[in-house]
């Protein structure tokens, strides 16, 4: 067992296999399961000492070719909010008042967390555990947020890790920028994602009580919290014109934290340092670190995703996330949390980083002597 695999835990590849072997010819479902996987999801899935995969993934990370399905009401719907936004950005600079602004800000604050500390760290990667007043506030944010239900986010992000960059993957960042971002939303799935999608196990995310009471009254909650609720409150509280409340505190807002969180699968794909893994695409984006609360460090999440920090620094000005469960962790509503001791992470910088990582420099024990004997010392003080 890996160093931080927990005795009794139930990885995503034994339960792939066992839903493998209830179907079919499971025997010929179970070797492709086994054969498909990219990525690991929990600390239990991992196959070396260093929390990586013996294969060579390299050549699975790929797109066939096939004409999209385009979905026209979402290409409509999602057209309409951005241009919805726009205007909401120009009437932010012209006339809102400040407590819509504020307010806007604020929503995108707890959205933010409901997806980044809720659907993400907890729900989809059981980095940590939480007791049920902030499983509530959690599942509260996270329905301000929109993004679909916690349930079936975490379903699709699980299978984004586990099949990463591959068809199976719901915004496989090989066939581009845009696809990645947003592209994939206004296609039909590809037929790997809903088949992958069966096997992944979620009794653990059927077991929440909270979880599935969002699930089944998501329809009527979504819409009170996400729209009526933010519209009403600045034309009831201040006097807010409708057309304010509306494109500023409701429409802006939305589309800024969904463009926020597209841009982790897009942006962090794509740019940046790979310190941790040189072979896969997510990277360290700073960028997107800032504006998604500690989603950037990307390059890291998909090496070590069982870590609640979702990085290896706490810095708590680049990753507000972490702040927030560790408060909670203090006041004792967040628990067991998740995190990779140094040692791990230097052995797997030095497997497969790109020699980015800035951790071990200098006057580390096991630096090479010729290393030191080679190097350039200037402005050298005299002794």
């Amino acid at each position: 067992m890996p160093p931080n695999a927990h005795a009794g835990a139930q990885s995503i590849t034994d339960s792939l296999i066992a839903a493998a072997n209830a179907a079919a010819d499971s025997d010929q479902n179970l070797t492709k399961l086994q054969q498909d996987s990219t990525g690991v999801l929990f600390e239990c899935d991992v196959e070396t000492t260093d929390g990586g995969l013996v294969k060579d993934i390299l050549p699975m990370k790929k797109a066939d070719k096939r004409k999209m399905k385009l979905v026209w009401r979402n290409i409509i719907a999602f057209g309409y909010l951005h241009l919805a936004a726009l205007y909401g950005a120009y009437l932010m600079i012209t006339s809102a008042k400040w407590e819509t602004i504020g307010l806007a800000y604020i929503l995108y604050a707890v959205s933010g967390l409901g997806i980044t500390a809720g659907a993400h760290r907890l729900w989809a990667h059981r980095s940590y555990k939480a007791k049920w007043p902030l499983r509530l506030i959690l599942a509260t944010f996270n329905t301000i947020a929109f993004q679909d239900a916690a349930y079936h986010w975490a379903r699709d992000h699980r299978v984004h890790h586990k099949y990463s960059e591959t068809d199976a993957d719901p915004h496989n960042a090989t066939r581009g920028f845009f696809f990645s971002h947003i592209g994939w939303l206004l296609c039909k799935k590809h037929p790997e994602v809903k088949a992958k999608g069966k096997g992944v196990d979620l009794s653990d995310l059927r077991k929440d009580s909270i979880l599935m009471f969002q699930k089944k009254y998501y329809m009527i909650l979504m819409p009170l919290l996400c729209f009526i609720l933010p519209t009403m409150i600045p034309m009831y509280f201040w006097n807010e014109t409708f057309v304010n409340a509306w494109f500023v505190a409701t429409m802006f807002r939305w589309c800024f934290i969904l463009n926020v969180t597209w841009l982790v699968n897009s942006a962090a794909h794509k740019f940046g340092g790979r310190p941790y893994d040189k072979e896969i695409s997510p990277s360290q984006n700073i960028s997107v670190a800032v504006l998604a609360f500690g989603e950037g460090w990307h390059n890291y999440h998909h090496v070590f995703p069982w870590d609640y920090k979702t990085a290896e620094f706490g810095k708590y000005s680049l990753n507000f996330t972490t702040a927030f469960i560790d408060f909670f962790a203090k006041i004792g509503w967040a628990y067991d949390l998740k995190t990779v001791s140094p040692e791990i992470i230097k052995k797997r910088v030095k497997r497969t980083g790109d020699g980015t990582h800035a951790t071990w420099g200098w006057g580390d024990t096991d630096q090479p002597k010729e290393e030191i004997d080679d190097a350039l010392i200037i402005h050298k003080k005299s002794e």
